[in-house]
């Protein structure tokens, strides 16, 4: 078994970040879309032009916590071929070319039928860093976290609106690499995001274990600032999708560094 050293590559870059006094920005990509295999050239030019951590989604039938624009690229993905052996083995190809931190987002259903120790254990000797299961609840995620600790995976959990200041100083205790902040209820690729600082400000205070990333809703460059302000980094995915489905791979690469350099 090929073991992670307990500091993995998302809580060491994140430490860099804060170090530098600069925020993350974590890109998500749909996993075999546009075709099979675009995933891996689309992650090295994301990653040139200054991801700090790319999110793999892995893509389900029924993904209750994506928007339309997600929801159709994993339909295609799938449609595609692809599955969870090829989206590990999409990761061991990354691996050879960057050490970027690798997060994988995606539902039950299939890693249920993959074995779930054994998804963690081929995820971690792939190169994954963490994983997101967002239908996973607190009360339930004891499931997964046992065994993300044993293979040393960031375990990362969700947090909203709706969430109390209690529940989000428990989910912060259980997540490990950082805490999703959700920006709104309901699912990603929302048609834009209002004013969330007193939101995400009250995370902030009520996190003190993890840095705090929001998600969902951010398209543009001056979303990335302006969240950013009040965040240790931002995530953006359906709005990539969007882009990837207009220009495909250069044009991405300058687009997010026009995100990155907002930040």
């Amino acid at each position: 078994m090929n073991k992670k050293s307990e500091i993995n590559r998302i809580t060491a870059k994140l430490t860099q970040l804060k170090k530098k006094n600069e925020k993350a920005l974590v890109i998500f990509l749909t996993a075999g879309y546009p075709k099979l295999d675009s995933t891996v050239p689309l992650v090295l030019e994301i990653v040139q032009n200054g991801a700090d951590i790319v999110e793999l989604g892995m893509p389900f039938s029924d993904p209750l916590a994506d928007g339309p624009v997600i929801q159709a690229s994993s339909q295609q993905a799938i449609k595609n071929g692809i599955t969870l052996d090829r989206i590990l083995n999409q990761v061991k190809e990354i691996r050879k070319h960057t050490e970027i931190p690798l997060v994988l987002m995606g539902y039950l259903t299939p890693i249920i039928h993959y074995g779930k120790e054994k998804f963690i254990a081929d995820a971690t000797q792939a190169g994954v860093d963490g994983i997101i299961l967002p239908e996973v609840p607190l009360e339930e995620s004891d499931r997964f976290v046992s065994l993300t600790r044993k293979y040393h995976l960031a375990d990362i959990l969700l947090v909203s609106p709706a969430t109390s200041d209690k529940r989000i100083r428990e989910i912060d205790k259980i997540s490990s690499g950082f805490l999703y902040c959700v920006s709104t209820t309901g699912v990603t690729g929302r048609s834009s995001i209002g004013n969330i600082t007193s939101y995400v400000k009250r995370v902030k205070h009520n996190a003190q274990k993890n840095p705090v990333l929001v998600g969902f809703g951010i398209k543009t460059p001056s979303d990335a600032r302006r969240i950013s302000q009040n965040a240790d980094g931002v995530i953006v995915g359906s709005a990539l999708i969007q882009k990837i489905d207009q220009v495909y791979t250069k044009k991405i690469g300058k687009w997010v560094r026009q995100l990155k350099n907002a930040m």
